[in-house]
């Protein structure tokens, strides 16, 4: 990192995890004059103590001074959610370095399928089966035994399939606390151009997270789970970004409660109309507040900014209730409410 300076960058930006990437980040951009950039992904260092991975009081309170004296010397520091925002404030980053850069989908690569997703005849799955789909890292933070004891649960459903898909640290576990159950398929991390079919393959999807990692992190596999026009079952505190956000969305039990889990999985296999409704509310929220062209529009005026440079390169104003649409015809009425209503005509490109 420190070689790059030698091309004088107008700003250097770092993304945390990890943190220990943030001392190189500011020497390079104190060597070329430039301006430093924070974006915080997940808050590592109170993850760490919270999940129990570090445990010595000493080394928070170590680590936490560490942690906020480089954010005190960036110039700008940007995080996922409203929640963590407030975090950054309490740690003390004032209102005029923090900035709010939320994750963001391609709303014209990830969208609902016309027809059923070609995962279903290549796993063997019937069209009238419901498929509750995990997809994404599997790590200790996502709380995933819940999703081995819910299958096992319910091994006797004949008409209710999981699927469990990603790699991580806990994968080897989950896949076997489930080896043997016949109503659960285990899947590796799919190649990026079959995420589409993949996402379409569930009916309902699923996001469990532990308690105690509430508005530490922002789940960023939300976004495409929204984006695929179906309802999302998560676990999380209530009043958490998390819980407010999946709100008329999906349903929201809290974490760890296996008996409330279940209770919604069934209610939603049970209630086709529930999930068709979810759906199609997921989907209106991923174009409004969600969609790539609005989210990097906006991330590209605050780097202009913070490099003193004003204007950007597209005069347009991107509607806050728009994104761009690319679904068939015979399903924007299904999954996308009319540009006229969103306030936002399709034709913008992004910036080069």
């Amino acid at each position: 990192m420190l070689w790059q300076a030698r091309w004088h960058p107008d700003l250097v930006l770092v993304a945390e995890p990890t943190l220990f990437c943030a001392p190189q980040a500011l020497l390079a951009a104190r060597w070329s004059a430039a301006r430093a950039w924070l974006h915080v992904q997940d808050f590592e260092v109170d993850a760490a103590f919270e999940l129990g991975d570090i445990s010595a009081p000493h080394l928070r309170r170590w680590a936490l001074a560490l942690e906020q004296r480089l954010l005190s010397a960036f110039d700008r520091v940007s995080t996922i959610s409203d929640r963590m925002a407030d975090r950054l404030c309490e740690k003390g980053v004032d209102s005029s370095r923090r900035i709010l850069f939320p994750n963001w989908v391609d709303t014209s690569e990830i969208y609902p399928l016309a027809g059923p997703s070609p995962f279903r005849k290549e796993l063997g799955i019937t069209e009238s089966t419901v498929v509750a789909l995990y997809s994404g890292s599997m790590g200790k933070k996502q709380g995933l035994d819940l999703l081995a004891d819910v299958a096992c649960r319910l091994s006797h459903r004949s008409d209710l399939r999981f699927v469990f898909c990603g790699d991580g640290s806990y994968q080897q576990t989950l896949f076997e606390k489930v080896k043997d159950l016949s109503n659960v398929t285990l899947l590796p991390s799919q190649p990026s151009e079959q995420l589409n079919d993949l996402l379409n393959l569930a009916d309902i999807h699923l996001l469990p997270q532990r308690a105690d990692a509430a508005d530490l992190v922002m789940p960023s596999k939300l976004t495409g789970m929204l984006a695929s026009g179906r309802p999302v079952l998560a676990t999380a505190p209530q009043g958490t970004q998390l819980a407010s956000t999946v709100r008329g969305l999906g349903i929201v039990v809290p974490p760890g409660d296996l008996d409330a889990f279940v209770s919604a999985i069934l209610e939603l296999t049970a209630d086709k109309e529930l999930r068709v409704m979810l759906g199609q509310e997921a989907r209106k929220y991923a174009l409004r507040h969600l969609d790539s062209l609005m989210i990097l529009d906006q991330f590209e005026q605050s780097l202009l900014a913070v490099c003193g440079v004003s204007g950007g390169c597209s005069e347009d104003k991107l509607a806050q209730g728009g994104a761009n649409e690319t679904l068939p015809r015979d399903l924007q009425a299904r999954f996308v409410e009319p540009p006229s209503a969103l306030g936002v005509a399709n034709t913008r490109k992004p910036c080069v």
